[in-house]
């Protein structure tokens, strides 16, 4: 058995989805006076102050605690043309390589699953992600565990695929958050695909 493990930002797209997403769903004054509200929490995550899971938590539950799960995941459906415009196709090319060879492919990423797995689907790949936590079907914020970034990842592909001495692994990053991932695999790669 071989499995071929894909971050997605920066890996499989040429930039990270958070903000294009984000751009999906606000608009350019909502999005701006949010980013200044969080600028201290950004401006402490750009000096290693706080952790990458602390900022985004922060970030995503300000422009989205509340939101209806519903009307969320009408957002992440209507994502999937503007991934396709930021997805690397050299990458893309790497995917379907791997399929054609009849090989699990899998998103290992710190993105939300829920605008990843639509596109995803479109390709028959499955979604290591991070999840989000719904309660009466309203988005509260908060990660449903850790967000799936360092070790997080490791963890994430040994919770789907545990006998690691079964498999083949090749892995595929772009980032100091694929480190672990990356140590793990038979066949890493760092920002190339061959």
């Amino acid at each position: 058995m071989t499995i071929a493990a894909f971050d997605f930002d920066g890996t499989l797209t040429t930039k990270d989805t958070l903000l294009v997403f984000l751009k999906h769903v606000f608009s350019k004054r909502q999005l701006a006076a949010g980013l200044m509200r969080l600028s201290l929490v950004l401006t402490a995550f750009k000096f290693k102050l706080i952790s990458n899971n602390i900022a985004k938590q922060k970030l995503f539950a300000y422009f989205f605690a509340g939101m209806s799960i519903d009307t969320f995941n009408r957002y992440a459906e209507s994502f999937k043309p503007k991934i396709n415009a930021v997805i690397n196709p050299v990458a893309l090319e790497r995917l379907k390589w791997h399929q054609e060879q009849g090989h699990t492919c899998v998103i290992v990423s710190a993105s939300v699953e829920n605008w990843i797995k639509p596109w995803a689907a479109d390709y028959g790949v499955l979604v290591a992600s991070t999840r989000i936590e719904v309660i009466d079907g309203k988005i509260t914020g908060r990660f449903l565990g850790e967000n799936c970034y360092g070790s997080e990842k490791e963890k994430r592909v040994l919770e789907l695929y545990p006998d690691r001495a079964g498999y083949q692994l090749y892995a595929y990053g772009d980032s100091g958050g694929d480190r672990a991932l990356l140590a793990m695999a038979d066949f890493s790669f760092y920002r190339k695909f061959e």
